[in-house]
């Protein structure tokens, strides 16, 4: 979907602030068909609500009103004893779900990506789908920061294949059949007063609203799936597809499974 055809399109911008490539940055922006401005320019925070800069090496997505904080990153590190095993175990909830013979994943709501990473940590092969070209661009840079971090080239791994698209048009035109699709759509928050969701998930909501589609992402997930289709959901919230195959449930979430006729719930 190009971003200007997006209802979100007039929110952002490409912000340099007198460091780094310029020209990377007037690329971006060109790329992404939004405007480049200078921090210097005193309407700069009026203009729009978010902006994508460069800092600490990092594509980083700022809001207007809090420049200077540290803004918001797509973060792939392993860190402490997690990078000595590879691949992390298969165990929890979701890679229950997943199941422990699936080999490719395609992950159709990719957002921030953390998702994506934990199951490609679990040694599965993954392929991320994301529909906004500002997610995509940051997770874009994230992948390619995990690519060069030593643990991987010392392994000789590849990171997590990224589509930019609709989902529901991508899932239709694969020529291969995934063994899991998984889906974590954006959904309407829970009414009732509670904890204020992590910043990264209220940002990700701000910016690209909920997913209205669902229904049809999951007919579509359906259709291309081998074997299954995982969704994720708040632990108060209905099932997505009727009653699920499976589920498996974690803290604040579960994980919905729906599996294709003859395909048992552990594979």
């Amino acid at each position: 979907m190009p971003l200007e055809d997006s209802p979100h399109s007039s929110r952002v911008a490409v912000l340099y602030e007198g460091r780094g490539d310029c020209q990377r940055l007037e690329k971006l922006a060109h790329q992404l068909s939004v405007p480049l401005l200078q921090s210097g320019d005193p309407d700069a925070r009026t203009q729009v609500d978010f902006f994508l800069a460069w800092r600490n090496d990092c594509l980083t997505l700022l809001q207007s009103d809090s420049l200077q904080r540290g803004g918001l990153f797509a973060d792939f590190d392993v860190r402490g004893e997690q990078q000595r095993s590879w691949p992390a175990p298969k165990k929890g909830p979701l890679a229950q779900a997943i199941g422990r013979k699936t080999r490719l994943v395609v992950d159709a709501t990719a957002g921030w990506g953390q998702d994506s990473f934990q199951i490609f940590r679990m040694g599965y092969e993954v392929l991320c789908i994301e529909r906004s070209p500002v997610m995509a661009e940051l997770l874009w840079d994230g992948l390619q920061r995990l690519a060069a971090q030593a643990w991987m080239r010392e392994l000789h791994l590849t990171p997590p294949q990224l589509l930019t698209g609709n989902a529901l048009e991508i899932l239709a035109t694969l020529t291969f059949q995934p063994d899991c699709i998984y889906l974590d759509p954006m959904f309407p928050p829970k009414r009732k007063k509670s904890a204020l969701a992590r910043k990264s998930m209220r940002i990700l909501r701000e910016l690209l609203g909920d997913d209205d589609d669902r229904e049809q992402l999951f007919a579509a997930a359906w259709q291309a799936a081998g074997k299954r289709v995982v969704v994720k959901r708040p632990d108060y919230a209905q099932p997505l597809a009727g009653k699920p195959n499976e589920s498996f449930q974690g803290k604040l979430v579960r994980y919905d499974v729906y599996l294709k006729m003859g395909v048992s719930a552990q594979l």
